[in-house]
């Protein structure tokens, strides 16, 4: 080999290995830039992974900011908590019903370490505590819980002593009654969230309060009084007079009510058994619910109907009169009892001859109301029961008004019946409207538990019967109050009229012959009467002097109401001579 040719390899060699070299440098740099893009790519995916992470735990944080806390969510956004209620007062601003701040207790269950150890400690202060019921709750996985509504102060100090994690206090509003049951009727009650379940609390919400509620509007907002008709002095005589006529006389039950009837005012009403609407339910020791406490809610002057017995001869005797049929100086024969489809009609203590319509109505003669019926007609009768506002259900504020019942068709055995008040069931405070409109000149006005002036009666009052009729039944109402069974009840200087009502009670459709439901309906002053009083007593088994009739039952407690509470309602006692005759003023 030649120098030449060997500097020719050796070039060649050369050259190719700075070639390989070349080669093997462009590979490493284009590894290096590889590495470096896909460096880049995982920095840029870390980078928008924690952007998205941080975005994410904004939003997040963003809407806890804005969402309602779980606390309100739990106890629910249909209701301000702190809804308030306005105050109800008699008609001489007496207060009747009120709010008070209440601390109610809650737990939040996630939040409670030891479920055991808290029941064991809130047994210490709230006494009858549910460990069950509580200790489930406790473990629950909700956000909030009621342990305890409406705690009183001292309890609510004693379990804050406790320190207990994830216990809480909420303020909260509860209804008072300082008259306890006196009223309890007419003003109802409400439930542990305020809401009105009976009487006037349950009318202020149908009238749009709970609206004003939904809406957050009874919050922190002083409301407006609500003033009732009642006097509570007079509502505490007849409450009074009612319960220890029911005791005494040993009645399953007993009510009462005063009516203006010149506005339709209600004045007073009660019945008993009743209830206190600080406690509407009881609690027996085993735990249940005492559902003969619960009997008490039971309103039997409006919210039940009773077949109201010889009160109902006034209805007949003023339809014969506004009808012309009988004058004051009619008679009828009441000699002989009627038979008619299989029943006899007898008088219970019968004078057994004609008898005048003043006597019919003193001796309260089923025969001589009956033959007063039988002159109006079938067809008249319940027009004149109906103009009166006896036979449909009655337009008044308070609520679960008990619809009348009566024969699906009348026939004429139904008149004759219904003349002396069996076959027709009404409630005794729509009995107490219509006889006022006997009373007050012939109007008929709609009762209220809302005070009425004279003037705006004008536009509910609705004459019904002629004014001479009306004159005519107030003569009848004092002539049996100074003759007949209405004596039971008068009250010296104050002039009571009136007219009793014994009817066998009705129990599982049949009438039980040892049993009477009883009622007197009684107005006062007679010369220009200004109130009506009807009692009722249920079942009494015994009565003044013995009887069980309502003129030794019924009648002495309007005549014990009305002693008790006629000054108060304005009436001037009037004396003189009792042969005096009295002035009927006509209206």
């Amino acid at each position: 080999m030649t120098l030449m040719s060997f500097a020719v390899r050796l070039r060649s060699r050369a050259h190719f290995s700075l070639k390989q070299k070349h080669a093997r440098s462009g590979h490493i740099i284009a590894t290096s830039g590889l590495r470096r893009r896909r460096s880049r790519h995982r920095l840029g995916m870390m980078m928008v992974a924690f952007m998205a992470m941080y975005v994410t735990v904004a939003i997040r944080l963003v809407h806890y900011g804005l969402k309602e806390p779980e606390l309100t969510q739990t106890i629910g956004n249909n209701r301000p908590v702190l809804a308030s209620r306005p105050d109800i007062l008699d008609r001489n601003g007496e207060v009747l019903a009120t709010d008070l701040e209440m601390m109610s207790l809650y737990a939040e269950p996630r939040r409670i370490v030891d479920a055991d150890e808290a029941v064991e400690k809130l047994n210490t202060v709230i006494a009858g505590l549910d460990w069950a019921e509580t200790h489930k709750r406790l473990r629950s996985d909700s956000g909030f819980q009621w342990l305890k509504r409406q705690i009183t102060p001292r309890q609510q100090a004693a379990i804050l002593e406790l320190g207990i994690p994830g216990i809480g206090f909420r303020p909260e509003k509860r209804r008072f009654y300082p008259g306890g049951p006196t009223a309890s009727h007419i003003v109802g009650h409400v439930n542990v969230d305020n809401q009105g379940l009976a009487g006037m609390e349950r009318y202020l919400d149908q009238q749009g309060f709970t609206a004003l509620r939904d809406a957050g509007m009874t919050a922190d907002v002083p409301l407006e009084p609500v003033r009732l008709s009642i006097d509570l002095r007079v509502q505490n005589i007849v409450r009074d007079a009612i319960s220890r006529a029911m005791r005494d006389y040993q009645a399953e039950a007993a009510g009462a009510v005063v009516l203006d009837v010149t506005t339709g005012e209600i004045l007073a009403m009660a019945s008993v058994p009743d209830y206190d609407p600080n406690e509407p339910s009881r609690t027996l020791p085993d735990g249940r619910i005492d559902k003969e406490y619960e009997k008490g809610w039971f309103n039997r002057m409006s919210n039940a109907t009773f077949e109201m017995g010889s009160t109902f001869k006034s209805f007949t005797l003023a339809m014969g009169l506004d009808a012309g049929k009988i004058t004051l100086s009619s008679v009828v024969d009441a000699s002989q009892p009627i038979r008619m489809g299989g029943f006899t009609i007898k008088d219970f203590r019968g004078q057994n001859r004609p008898l005048t319509i003043p006597e019919v109505f003193q001796y309260s003669s089923n025969i001589g109301t009956a033959a007063v019926a039988d002159k109006v007609g079938v067809e008249g009768h319940q027009a004149f029961l109906t103009k009166l506002g006896l036979l449909s259900k009655m337009d008044t504020e308070m609520p679960g008004v008990a619809t009348p019942t009566q024969p699906r068709n009348w026939r004429k055995i139904n008149s004759v019946t219904i003349s002396f008040g069996h076959g027709v069931a009404t409630t005794p405070l729509q009995t107490a409207v219509a006889a006022a409109a006997l009373m007050n000149g012939g109007y008929l006005i709609s009762p209220t538990f809302i005070p009425r002036t004279p003037e705006a009666t004008k536009v509910f009052a609705k004459q019904v019967i002629q004014t001479k009729t009306s004159a005519d039944m107030r003569y009848l109402f004092n002539w049996n109050g100074q003759n007949g069974s209405g004596r039971s009840a008068q009250v010296a200087g104050f002039n009571v009229g009136g007219k009793t009502g014994t009817a066998d009670k009705v129990i599982n459709g049949r009438y039980a012959k040892d049993m009477n439901f009883n009622a007197f309906l009684a107005s006062f002053p007679m010369d220009k009467p200004q109130y009506v009083v009807l009692s009722i007593i249920d079942a009494p088994l015994t009565g003044e002097k013995g009887g069980r009739q309502a003129a030794f039952t019924a009648a002495p407690i309007v005549r014990e109401i009305i002693a008790r509470a006629g000054a108060m309602l304005g009436v001037r006692p009037r004396f003189g001579p009792p042969e005096k005759p009295q002035l009927i003023i006509d209206y």
